[in-house]
């Protein structure tokens, strides 16, 4: 399948929280993954530390005799160390962890990488005839492809 890379809207959790919270990404606003709009899926990197979920909550902690978990991101490990966004640091994988001063090292793990697969009008260009006509055998995929327009972040300039 190979390496996914996380973005923004990635669901985590803690060893010691009783629920989820998903990534907010606060320091770029250029490197999108995934995103054929260019609008939704900023690459979370290893400089995306504090208070960088949504609600920064992953419900009660055990390490705080089941209050309120109040998250706080101090490092990451497991990044991806050959692909590096500039002035934001490594991007992380579904492999990656985080730190949590009350939980501890590695303490923190990627559920879901929020990554989305997104049918553009390439995806119709590429694909066998045949191979579509057996998946879809109601609908004539040789004119779909054709009226689909491309979004018009993806032109060049």
């Amino acid at each position: 399948m190979g390496v996914k890379y996380i973005v923004q809207g990635a669901v985590c959790s803690c060893l010691y929280g009783s629920g989820t919270d998903a990534l907010k990404v606060k320091t770029q606003s250029k490197v999108f993954l995934n995103d054929m709009d260019g609008a939704k899926k900023l690459a979370v990197t290893t400089t995306d530390l504090g208070t960088t979920f949504e609600k920064n909550c992953f419900g009660s902690c055990a390490k705080k005799k089941n209050n309120p978990c109040t998250v706080t991101l101090t490092a990451w490990s497991g990044e991806e160390t050959k692909k590096k966004i500039v002035g934001a640091g490594n991007l992380l994988t579904e492999e990656s962890k985080a730190t949590c001063p009350v939980g501890g090292k590695d303490c923190i793990s990627i559920l879901y990488h929020g990554q989305q697969a997104e049918v553009s009008p390439q995806n119709f260009s590429n694909t066998d005839p045949q191979v579509q006509a057996q998946i879809n055998p109601l609908v004539d995929t040789a004119h779909l492809g054709r009226n689909l327009k491309p979004s018009p972040q993806l032109k060049a300039k």
